[in-house]
């Protein structure tokens, strides 16, 4: 563990030019209120939270900040401009502990791993304990299946992944490479797909699809993805899902996605490259979202969505639309007193006119 870099020595390593002293010392990081002279902090700016940022950054002790290009700064303190200062901050803070995804103290296949006798296991591959591994399952090189992990029958893993304490991925499911599944995901449960009789009696349909999840993705703790009923549900390259979300059979997200928690997504939906849909979201069955779409958060897709742009409320209307609504029914209240007031004048007005 690296105890301490120079600002020259943070420039180089994040790519970032440096106004300051090349010579001051960092030796931790911190956000902006409580960083002090030898702490790295950075200032992101959000667009929604910028002048509480800004008020941060005019208070912060950082001994150096990472900052964008068009940030105003006071000229006596260190500074690290670079495009991404959130990443800048994030490469200092892997150079400081050194850590990648949290390794485990056990390395290689433990003893008390079950791996079935026709399972191909790759290079440096780490099975921790009580994991168990099918027939005829393919692990890929230096990929890593925490503890108490499942994989099923004829599953495909690619090389380089990580798989967290408790993930279950079920029969002939294929992950590609680099993919990271956080504690408590399962891939391939059947989705939710029964037929109901004249009595009102439910019986199962089989799902004897797969998933299929690309290169790149990470998947956060506790989602669930169904497997297909007859073909595959598909995880886009380089998609990101939060934590507690749903995606049942037959859906297809395309790459690059941002999908937040608690987000639930209907069978057979497909959903493009670069889709982001908010936390808490609902998006019905069949429907089609178009690249480039951004849900906000607990809203509701109940129609496809066949242009990009900004969607809200429930049903998703254009944003800008959902908030010019929501500010108006935030109103409802001095609408409904002016409307009393301008009632009680007409009928005086009346009254009075009736008297004449």
């Amino acid at each position: 563990m690296k105890k301490a870099f120079t600002l020259s020595e943070l420039a180089e390593l994040t790519q970032a030019t440096l106004v300051g002293n090349p010579h001051h010392t960092i030796t931790g990081v911190a956000d902006l209120a409580s960083a002090g002279e030898n702490d790295a902090s950075f200032l992101s700016r959000p667009k929604y939270t910028s002048s509480r940022y800004d008020e941060a950054m005019r208070k912060s002790k950082a001994g150096v900040v990472f900052i964008s290009p068009d940030t105003f700064y006071d000229k006596t303190r260190n500074v690290l401009i670079v495009e991404d200062p959130s990443r800048a901050f994030q490469l200092t803070l892997e150079a400081f502990f050194e850590e990648k995804r949290s390794q485990s103290g056990f390395l290689g296949i433990h003893s008390t791993a079950v791996v079935h006798e026709t399972a191909v296991i790759g290079q440096n591959v780490t099975l921790g304990p009580y994991c168990v591994i099918d027939h005829g399952v393919h692990i890929g090189a230096n990929t890593t299946i925490g503890a108490g992990c499942y994989i099923g029958s004829h599953t495909f893993v690619g090389s380089d992944c990580f798989f967290y304490p408790h993930v279950t991925i079920r029969e002939r499911c294929q992950i590609g490479n680099r993919v990271i599944l956080q504690p408590g995901v399962i891939i391939g449960s059947c989705g939710f797909g029964y037929t109901t009789d004249a009595k009102g009696q439910h019986t199962k349909l089989n799902q004897i699809g797969i998933v299929l999840i690309e290169d790149d993705v990470e998947i956060g703790a506790n989602v669930t993805i169904d497997r297909a009923r007859f073909k595959e549900t598909r995880i886009g390259k380089g998609s990101k899902i939060d934590n507690a979300v749903q995606i049942a059979h037959g859906v297809t997200i395309g790459a690059h996605c941002l999908i937040v928690a608690q987000t639930g997504i209907a069978g057979s939906t497909k959903i493009g490259n670069h889709v982001v849909i908010g936390g808490q979201a609902a998006v019905g069955g069949h429907l089609e979202i178009a690249s480039g779409v951004i849900i906000a958060a607990k809203s509701g897709v109940t129609k496809s969505l066949k242009e990009p742009g900004k969607y809200g409320g429930f049903p998703v209307i254009p944003l800008s639309e959902h908030n010019r609504q929501s500010v108006q029914a935030r109103n409802i209240g001095k609408y409904l007193e002016h409307i009393e007031k301008l009632e009680k004048r007409l009928e005086s007005l009346e009254k009075k006119s009736s008297e004449n």
